[in-house]
């Protein structure tokens, strides 16, 4: 007897804004969130600003060369603390002036000592989980969390093989790409390749052996392998003189940002930052040694916004406008017992987390 078709999602996970309103309080609030780049914060009292599921955050380097991440406000009269980024030796509320070390700890404040029984000591900033994984800085908002290393098995050991210098790399351009689709929409899209043969000529040709892609997952990690295609043809010089200089690969870390491989050990990375249900912004980096100009990388990053990007996103948007049409019917999923790249098994992942991370808020 055949087993049962799966169907993808219904077209409310995609279009609701209170199921989106959900994901926000509840998945953006419980998950390893990117937040930035260690390069961000090279010198002591180093900070930037960022938003995350609705609360303004704040990462600084303490003295002790620690990153910690705090939610932006001040403990007094919760006026937020800092905007954008800068440098300072202590954190300053612009409102009554309540000052805090790098570590949180609250320093001083006009009059405090005027006040009986005040002790500064039990005042601190409130800190959010906080973990570096290869230079990049994550957080969770969730401070029960498990540590990335369980969340994602393998995929940091596995980057250091792609990435033998990944200590020396820091970003060379971020681009920002508005996308009219829901986050979701976006990130099937770069989970499966199962459209890639039929609108990315360039990357299932100069880049990927077909019929040897393969998306598997790794706890909450989708991992992408394939065998290169045509590297004799390559447009810039692959040999890096590291291991894996020939191969593509990628991990997608659920629920919003992907560390990306390309031949020649190229590392560009994608993170998807919800706007509402129906609009996100991908931030696409790609990343050289010490951040400095290099012709290769930049190449790489032009043809890929020029082939890849826009084919992707006139898909996805023609999606979301599917997806609220009254014609529209989930139909089955593509799954290959046998996996491989035209398969939608990634997917069938993908819409289960998705739709636990709803139904665990409905329970």
């Amino acid at each position: 007897m055949n087993a049962p078709l799966t169907r993808s999602l219904d077209a409310r996970y995609y279009t609701d804004p209170a199921i989106y309103a959900d994901e926000v309080q509840g998945l953006f609030a419980s998950t390893w969130q990117f937040a930035g780049h260690v390069s961000q914060l090279d010198d002591t009292g180093d900070y930037f600003s960022f938003d995350l599921a609705g609360e303004s955050l704040f990462c600084i380097r303490g003295r002790d060369g620690q990153i910690r991440t705090f939610y932006n406000v001040c403990q007094h009269r919760a006026h937020q603390m800092v905007q954008g980024s800068g440098n300072t030796r202590v954190v300053v509320c612009p409102y009554h002036a309540w000052t805090y070390e790098l570590t949180g700890h609250l320093r001083a404040g006009p009059n405090i000592n005027a006040v009986p029984g005040f002790d500064k000591s039990r005042i601190c900033l409130t800190e959010v989980r906080t973990e570096i994984f290869l230079g990049f800085i994550f957080v969770n908002l969730d401070p029960d969390a498990a540590a990335m290393d369980d969340w994602f098995p393998d995929a940091r050991t596995e980057l250091e093989t792609f990435l033998p210098h990944w200590a020396t790399l820091e970003p060379l351009e971020w681009v920002e790409i508005p996308e009219n689709c829901n986050w979701k929409v976006s990130v099937e899209n770069y989970s499966e390749c199962y459209h890639c043969a039929l609108n990315h000529p360039t990357f299932s040709t100069g880049v990927i052996k077909p019929e040897t892609y393969d998306i598997q997952p790794q706890g909450y990690c989708l991992r992408h392998t394939t065998e290169c295609n045509a590297l004799d043809r390559m447009s810039y010089d692959i040999n890096s003189g590291f291991e894996n200089n020939d191969r593509y690969s990628s991990w997608f870390l659920w629920p919003m940002f992907s560390f990306q491989v390309y031949p020649g050990n190229l590392l560009n990375t994608y993170h998807w930052r919800p706007v509402d249900a129906d609009n996100v912004v991908v931030w696409r980096g790609w990343y050289s040694v010490g951040g400095a100009e290099n012709e290769t990388v930049r190449g790489m990053a032009v043809q890929d916004r020029e082939t890849t990007v826009e084919e992707d996103i006139r898909l996805v948007e023609s999606v979301q406008k599917g997806l609220k049409s009254r014609g529209y019917v989930p139909g089955p999923l593509v799954v290959d017992p046998g996996c491989g790249v035209s398969s939608e098994h990634s997917i069938l992942h993908l819409q289960r987390w998705m739709r636990e991370a709803v139904t665990a808020r409905d329970n």
